[in-house]
Formats: structure tokens, sequence, C-alpha cells
């Protein structure tokens, strides 16, 4: 065998003689999401690995999405994709968000809940418009919905429940948007709100007493869970993950098993953006359902806030309400950054948390409500 003939079993061997144009259309996307991971700063932490987890799947005979005749013979991706199919991944992140949240300006502020429901508008939007397109079935609708409360693990969660078919892009679609939400989000707010209403700076708000934040996840958790049994594992990982923050023991669940668990279920969920079975009618549907869920959730939360502005006569500012949505602590910072936009000594974040970790238990209950009518008994 000479050299020649080596060279060419080698090139016929290759991915390059295997890359579909699906698969180079895919590396292209992940390669913009790269750059925006990167350069932008959009979320680094959960964008990079979703972009480079759908570079990995695009590249031919890898194998890494590949299952095999048993788990452990099957691809690593495919392997710790499992993660997100138990929902263990989801339970986990929401553990770590508890640990993370404050749940202190929404008990300053209770009407901050207000806030929090009017943003979960997108989900029943894009619910209603996606059984119009005679596409989905009404618990694929249901799942694509939920993409509105900005939600990633709570989306997962019920996608494995009620429609299983459609979790890779349902998770993508959901995470994507969390990670682009300093792109989403802003022109929405300045669109809906005049510049008076975001320069709006508003009242401190009062202390909190400890016992009233440990008080608190445990009522909510009990409530919730006896009014939607099915909601129990988020919601309980959430206020579990919450005591801990107030017990002072949240260290390992707030920084590394939050920061591990979301870099391997954005590798894993990114990986699901195959080529081949991604780009298709359906698939993009949901992408496009998904970002008309996220756009009306943020409407919804900013035009109550509007309401609420006129109602107390200038003393809340519109912009908290796009802080609805649940991603903590992304959506919050994007309406403080907005805030500051208009009037350089506002402050808003303490006052948009509120709205904020209201999505997150808002997102959850609505997707309780949805396991109730759509999942199969």
């Amino acid at each position: 065998m000479n050299i020649l003939e080596i060279f060419k079993q080698l090139i016929e061997s290759s991915g390059f003689m295997a890359l579909t144009w699906q698969q180079a259309v895919m590396i292209g996307v992940s390669f913009i999401f790269l750059f925006l991971a990167i350069v932008k700063k959009f979320e680094p932490l959960l964008l990079l690995p979703i972009a480079f987890g759908m570079l990995l799947a695009n590249l031919p005979e890898a194998g890494l999405m590949q299952p095999g005749p048993t788990l452990l013979e099957s691809g690593v991706l495919y392997i710790i994709y499992q993660g997100v199919k138990s929902s263990v991944f989801p339970c986990l992140i929401f553990l770590g968000v508890g640990a993370m949240t404050d749940f202190g300006p929404l008990l300053a502020n209770p009407s901050s809940l207000l806030l929090g429901g009017a943003a979960q508008l997108g989900i029943y939007v894009a619910f209603v418009i996606s059984i119009a397109t005679g596409l989905f079935t009404p618990a694929q609708a249901a799942a694509i919905g939920i993409i509105g409360g900005a939600d990633g693990p709570t989306a997962i969660f019920l996608a494995t429940r009620i429609a299983s078919e459609l979790l890779g892009p349902i998770a993508v679609a959901a995470y994507s948007y969390m990670a682009l939400i300093p792109l989403i989000q802003p022109p929405i707010m300045r669109l809906l709100t005049t510049k008076k209403e975001r320069e709006v700076k508003m009242e401190q708000l009062r202390k909190v007493s400890k016992t009233e934040k440990i008080i608190f996840p445990i009522i909510v958790t009990v409530i919730c869970v006896l009014l939607i049994p099915d909601v129990a594992p988020l919601i309980g990982m959430l206020m579990l993950g919450n005591l801990f923050r107030e017990s002072g023991v949240n260290d390992t669940a707030q920084n590394a098993l939050c920061n591990i668990v979301t870099i391997m279920l954005g590798v894993s969920v990114g990986a699901t953006a195959n080529g081949a079975t991604f780009l298709k009618v359906q698939t993009l549907a949901i992408v496009g359902l998904g970002l008309v869920a996220f756009a009306f959730s943020t409407a919804g939360g900013v035009l109550l806030g509007k309401l609420m502005f006129y109602i107390t006569k200038g003393k809340v500012n519109p912009l908290i309400g796009a802080a609805g949505v649940s991603a903590v602590p992304m959506a919050a910072r994007v309406a403080q950054k907005e805030g500051r936009k208009a009037n350089p000594t506002n402050f808003l974040l303490m006052h948009a948390m509120g709205p904020n970790v209201a999505g997150v238990i808002g997102s959850a209950v609505a997707a309780g409500f949805m396991l109730l009518l759509f999942q199969a008994k």
C-alpha cells in the first residue's frame, strides 16, 4: 500500500466526507452562540456549554450522542444526557437556584407576586398558538408554552413527562433564550415604556426578618404541593436550597454543585441539536414559538408594571415587571441595567428580584397545572 492510498483512505474515512449541509448549518449556529458567550458575555456559563455541545453533536462520526447496546457503551454525552431525561439535573438546578435566591425582596413587597404571575402570559399565548398551528397535540403545546416562563429546568421537567419526543428542541430553545435575555428583553422593555416611567426611582424596601425568610419556603412548599402534588420535585428542591441559604450552609449548593450541573446540562442539551433531526418544520416552529412565548411573558410583566405605575401614582418602575420571567438573576440584572440607562442614579436590582423569584414559583406552578391536565394517568 503506497502513501497515496493511505491518504485517500484517511480522507474517505474522515468526518469531512460525512458532513451534511444540516450539520454544517448547526455548526455555524454553534459558532454564533460561542461568539455571543465569549465575546459578548451573554451568560457564558450557560450559553458556552450549549454552543459547544451543539458543535460536538454535529461533528460527523464522533458518536458522542450515540446510544449503544447498553448505557455504558453509549456516547459520553448521551450518558450525561440521562440526567436531563430523568429530570435529575433540573431538580438539582432548582436546589442551586434556591440556595442563590434571597426571598427578602418578595416578602418586603408582596405585590411582586402579581408581576411574577403576569410574566407567565407567554406560556398561555404560546400554548394557544401552538394548538392553532395544527402541528402539535395539546400536551406538546403545553410543553412548548412553558418556554415562556424563561425557566429551562421547568421546561425540561414538563417536557419529559408529557412530550418527551420534543425534549431536545424544547430544552435548546428554553436555555438559549434564557442565555439571550440581555439581547431579547431590552427592545421590548423600551417599546412598552416611556422614558419618564423608566426613570422612576423606587423607595427602599423594608428589612425582612430572619424568621420570615425561614418560614416562607416551608409554607410555600406545603401550600403548593398540597394544591398541585406534581410540582413537588421542583418546588421542594427550590425551597430546600433556600433553607440551606438561610441556615448558612449553602456554599456547596450555591456555587460548586450549581455550576457543575449547569455545565453538564448545557453541554448535553446543546448536543440534542443535531442537524439531521433539528432542521425540521416542527422543530423550527418550536424555536419560533418559544421566542413568541418569551416576548409575551416579558410584555405581560411590563404592562402590569405600567398599570401599577399609574395606580401608585408613579411609585413603581414598570421595568421590574420584565423580571417576572423566572431566569434568576439574569432578568433582574437586565431591569437594573435598563433603569440605569434612563436614570444613572437608579438602583432597581433588589426591587426586580421580587418579581424574578415570584416568576420561578409561578412557572413551576404553571408546569404543575399543565401536568395535571395532560399527564397520562
